[in-house]
């Protein structure tokens, strides 16, 4: 065989390769509705197969699975945050092994803020309403957004969970979801892998293309947590924000959670100026600070402001907390 011979075979061959790692990657999804879906997140390195070259488009998906995959897509991670003791999957969840595979995408998307009940059971199968509603939450993470006030009818919106139902206006609004022919979500059915793509591909398409209303920088800054021993039995909790350009910035310590593991669990919430009130220009630290006892490790905690008013029950030890800056 001749240089241009085998010159011209190597390029044909490099070009089959190619195209067999793109639009072939699957043989399995000729015909599937999410067909442009699926490639799309493949080429993002977001989705994989199943064996060599399936992607099993019918399958349903677990929850181990969807919060792996909406973790990875929406690219959430810890670095956020700053931590006195490393955090572990069994901190947050009753069922997540700490040494099972998906164990730090559930602890990223609990400190992220991901609705993840802390009873799930991993294995269990995902039904539309759940990943729609995680998927959804995933998208407020990248800011708040500007919906049309519309009310979509949904036939069979009675089996719908109460919490679950604005999520899902939102993404038919997005048009990231979309209704049956008869004009049902199926909430209760177990979502196939096919269906989360699309719905997936789709509300990164609608993250890429719309612009936030508002989104402070600020929040993604770090909190550094310091433990200063005041007594032999009492330690100093400091929860520190960084330098911040007005006075309209606070953290605040909402509760603290005393678990039986020794572990005390300070829960912050982060508050930026409202855009519509003037405040001081001038540079600021806000820090809060509370005191747990000796013998506990301590862990910080984001959660919305007064996001459970129950939780402020375990904020029992001691009656001393306050806040500066």
């Amino acid at each position: 065989m001749g240089k241009p011979i085998r010159f011209m075979a190597a390029i044909v061959l490099t070009l089959l390769l190619a195209w067999g790692s793109t639009a072939m990657a699957f043989s399995d999804i000729e015909g599937d509705p999410a067909k442009d879906s699926i490639l799309s997140l493949k080429e993002a390195g977001i989705v994989s197969g199943v064996g060599n070259d399936q992607f099993v488009p019918k399958a349903t998906l677990t929850y181990a699975e969807g919060v792996e995959l909406i973790v990875k897509a929406f690219k959430l991670s810890l670095d956020q945050f700053r931590f006195i003791k490393e955090p572990k999957a069994s901190d947050y969840y009753t069922h997540v092994d700490d040494d099972a595979w998906y164990a730090h995408s559930f602890i990223v998307a609990h400190l992220n803020g991901l609705p993840v009940p802390q009873d799930v059971i991993p294995i269990d199968t995902m039904s539309r309403e759940q990943f729609a509603h995680l998927l959804f939450s995933a998208v407020q993470t990248t800011g708040d957004y500007a919906f049309i006030e519309i009310f979509i009818l949904i036939a069979d919106e009675d089996r719908i969970e109460p919490e679950y139902r604005d999520s899902i206006q939102k993404l038919l609004i997005m048009k990231a979801a979309e209704l049956d022919e008869k004009q049902q979500f199926r909430p209760d059915d177990p979502i196939t892998r096919s269906e989360a793509a699309s719905m997936l591909h789709r509300a990164l398409e609608f993250v890429k293309q719309q612009k936030p209303v508002y989104e402070n920088p600020h929040l993604n800054d770090p909190v550094e947590v310091s433990v200063e021993s005041i007594h032999e039995e009492v330690n100093k909790v400091t929860l520190s924000w960084g330098e911040k350009p007005t006075s309209g910035y606070a953290i605040k310590i909402e509760a603290i959670e005393f678990r039986a593991d020794q572990t005390a669990v300070v829960k912050y919430s982060l508050h930026v100026p409202d855009p519509d009130q003037m405040v001081l220009q001038v540079i600021t630290y806000p820090t809060a600070v509370t005191y747990v006892p000796s013998s506990y490790d301590v862990i910080a905690e984001k959660i919305e402001a007064r996001e459970n008013p129950a939780l402020h029950e375990t904020q029992h030890f001691p009656a001393m907390a306050e806040k500066a800056g």
